[in-house]
């Protein structure tokens, strides 16, 4: 049998509603008994267990005789994992859009971001790229590729996302040329403005697209109008953006207005 067969990468999963309610319970008391979880959710003690078993499975719970708690791991593990399972479906069907526009054998540079992970995840079924970002969770995934060149920028390490900042990241990036940046964002305010925690995440961002022939974005639809502290960016500055639904008023005339390219991911 053959070992050149692609890596395919693992299927989405999302929590449901009765899931999330779970672990808002769990976070809320520490540590809960299944029993006390069923008669809070008015579900069966097997369906508790099942759900359990799932959350365990994707690390967000953490299971004792009789019931569960939160992880025994750093917080920002434990928030990065909750990241990622939020909006799982919406991102795989975000970063299959993304990696089916990218040209063959092109250079990519990729930035920080559970939307941007997942476009590292699928593109494992592609040959031929060369990658430089400054994210080591995108690092890991692509170490799994058997034809792909990844550079890694050095700096100092974030803790809260595993990525690298600094005037020695900024000067690693600004050493490439590559034909598209991929980078996401936590917010996007009503003006356009891209938003973030805060202003460390500019100097990085603003290298990505002043190195790029073109800046994609790529996220979700819950992330048009939210706001966050620091503006890290605009929209009107992107060649393309990819969401999974229609966002809501007034980006759709905005994008048109700014040339931007809207995807929607089927």
């Amino acid at each position: 049998m053959s070992d050149n067969s692609p890596i395919r990468p693992a299927a989405p999963w999302s929590p449901n509603p009765r899931q999330m309610a779970l672990l808002e319970e769990v976070r809320a008391r520490g540590a809960v008994s299944v029993e006390r979880l069923a008669q809070r959710l008015d579900v069966t003690m097997q369906t508790v267990r099942r759900d359990v078993q799932r959350l365990a499975d994707a690390g967000l719970l953490a299971r004792f005789h009789g019931g569960v708690s939160l992880p025994r791991e750093p917080a920002r593990v434990g928030a990065w994992k909750e990241r990622q399972a939020m909006q799982a479906d919406a991102k795989a069907r975000i970063a299959r859009s993304v990696v089916a526009a990218i040209p063959e054998g092109a250079t990519l540079m990729l930035g920080v971001g559970t939307t941007v992970e997942a476009v590292a995840r699928e593109l494992l079924n592609r040959p031929g790229l060369t990658v430089v970002t400054y994210n080591l969770h995108v690092a890991q995934v692509l170490n799994e590729h058997r034809d792909c060149k990844v550079h890694v920028a050095g700096g100092t390490l974030r803790s809260r996302d595993s990525a690298m900042e600094g005037d020695s990241t900024v000067d690693f990036l600004r050493q490439f040329k590559v034909d598209l940046a991929i980078q996401t964002t936590l917010g996007i305010d009503p003006d356009g403005s891209l938003r973030d925690r805060d202003q460390r995440e500019l100097p990085v961002a603003q290298a990505m697209q002043a190195q790029a022939r073109a800046t994609w974005l790529v996220a979700d639809v819950s992330k048009f109008s939210q706001t966050a502290l620091a503006r890290v960016g605009h929209l009107k500055d992107m060649r393309r953006v990819f969401t999974e639904a229609l966002p809501p008023p007034p980006f759709p005339q905005l994008l048109q207005e700014w040339d931007v390219a809207l995807t929607i991911a089927p």
